[in-house]
């Protein structure tokens, strides 16, 4: 690594580099916190006066299309993320113009996927509904709401990928304003296009997009005045390393988000199919796994935005050589995120039935299903906060393999195959009991890797220490 002597002057003078880590988290995990929860309010309002101006199968259908939004979130994360992974490593070495180049490179990226995924979703619509676990009551309204929703994806995708670049550069404050924009936008119309409209399920679908494109529009402006760096038309000419840089760094928070979504397509058919066979059907678990699925966002957005916030923290820092910064930084977000936990625990487990309730009427049957859904699936929650900190730390110190690793262990290693093998046995209650086996399994796999890396840096600092003395 190179050392803080030989840093430019610009370097030197990088807050990142001297702020107290604590503060510094709190003026990055905010807006951070505050962006993914957009993200996540975006399913949930919907989902709310959906459920209250639709129905039950409308709250079926957002769970049915949540897949999609998954992926919207993992290509964002994964080409947002890795180009602000790469500007932060980059800046914190001295090198202003392959930063510039993460940046350029990151925001063409975008463009492509955002417009990829949009014609993927609009030519191959319903066979992937029907993938995705709708029934034949669900399928329609499932088909109005995500036929026009996939408009809002390049839009989504560019403008939630911007917003980690912005983050990066140092204004964490215009990258929430941006976010809060279209998330307020929405929540304005949705009750107006649903219920004073009577548009119902298309009346939330323009809601939401229309949230999207405006907060598009506030990031794009700001792609023209970096505080960092300068992008030139040189800075977007598509390369290899810095391609290679962002598919590399970014791929820990992406396949994140696609084991979510494949866990969700998988639970979904899990759910109708031994629903079906006992006294609740296929629909009411459905429906009740979507909203839990969408309460379960609020939570993990706050954990993820804290875990965001490191990023340029963590980055600079490491790229600088500044080892005891990163290890305190990695701590303080992880007792943040753990304390969380706790709160997120309490609720679940005390006020199922009133969570549930807000999201629209339904039998008994239904409320009682989700009452035991939400008390044995979410039972671990305590623990959750270590995974998405831990997974995300090593992202950002350029240990993108490990970060891969940390980013499947929950979704894809462990819940993935108990979901599937349970319910032979157990029927649909197998669904609900693979949840917190596989939290539990995912905090020990985290810890043992975590407390080597912490300890590796702490040998690492000290050796430099003692080095400086003899100097």
């Amino acid at each position: 690594m190179t050392s803080d002597n030989t840093k430019t002057n610009e370097n030197q003078n990088n807050p990142l580099g001297y702020e107290n880590e604590a503060h510094l988290l709190t003026t990055f995990a905010i807006p951070c916190i505050i962006s993914m929860l957009v993200t996540a309010l975006y399913n949930i309002v919907d989902q709310i006066f959906i459920g209250h101006g639709v129905g039950m199968l409308g709250n079926a259908a957002t769970n049915i299309a949540f897949p999609l939004s998954t992926a919207c979130t993992a290509i964002s994360l994964l080409l947002g993320i890795g180009s602000a992974t790469s500007f932060s490593l980059k800046l914190g070495a001295g090198d202003e113009k392959k930063s510039a180049e993460a940046a350029g490179n990151g925001i063409c990226l975008m463009a492509i996927f955002g417009v990829a995924l949009f014609l993927v979703t609009t030519i191959f619509l319903t066979p992937m509904l029907k993938a995705f676990g709708a029934t034949d009551k669900v399928l329609p309204f499932a088909q109005e709401y995500t036929r026009i929703t996939a408009i809002g994806f390049p839009f989504l995708i560019a403008n939630t990928g911007m917003s980690k670049l912005i983050m990066a550069d140092g204004s964490p404050r215009y990258s929430m304003i941006s976010m809060l924009t279209g998330a307020i936008i929405n929540t304005i119309l949705d009750p107006i296009l649903i219920f004073g409209l009577d548009m119902g399920m298309r009346g939330a679908a323009l809601a939401t997009i229309t949230g999207q494109i405006i907060s598009f529009a506030i990031s794009l402006r700001y792609m023209f005045h970096f505080k960092t760096i300068h992008l030139t038309r040189e800075s977007f000419v598509m390369r290899g390393e810095p391609c290679g840089n962002i598919f590399r760094f970014g791929a820990s928070a992406c396949f994140n988000q696609i084991a979510m979504a494949i866990v969700q397509v998988v639970m979904n058919n899990t759910l109708s199919r031994y629903g079906a066979q006992s006294v609740y059907g296929g629909d009411i678990p459905l429906a009740c796994s979507g909203i839990i699925s969408k309460v379960n966002m609020i939570f993990m957005a706050i954990v993820i935005g804290i875990s965001q916030g490191t990023q340029p923290i963590i980055g600079f820092n490491y790229g600088a050589g500044k080892y005891r910064r990163v290890r305190k930084t990695y701590l303080l977000a992880l007792a943040a995120a753990s304390a969380l936990s706790v709160v997120a625990f309490a609720a679940f487990q005390i006020f199922p039935r009133q969570i549930i309730s807000a999201f629209g009427e339904g039998s008994e049957l239904y409320f009682q299903f989700s009452e035991r859904y939400f008390r044995i699936y979410m039972f671990l929650t305590i623990v959750n906060g270590i995974q998405p900190v831990t997974s995300n730390f090593f992202n950002s110190i350029g240990k993108a393999r490990l970060g891969v690793f940390m980013s499947l262990t929950r979704q894809i290693l462990f819940l993935l195959p108990l979901i599937i093998i349970f319910p032979i046995f157990m029927g649909i209650d197998g669904v609900m009991y693979a949840g917190p086996i596989a939290d539990g399994i995912t905090a020990i796999v985290c810890g043992v890797f975590t407390v080597r890396e912490l300890k590796e840096l702490t040998s690492i600092d000290r050796d430099a220490h003692e080095k400086a003395v003899k100097i």
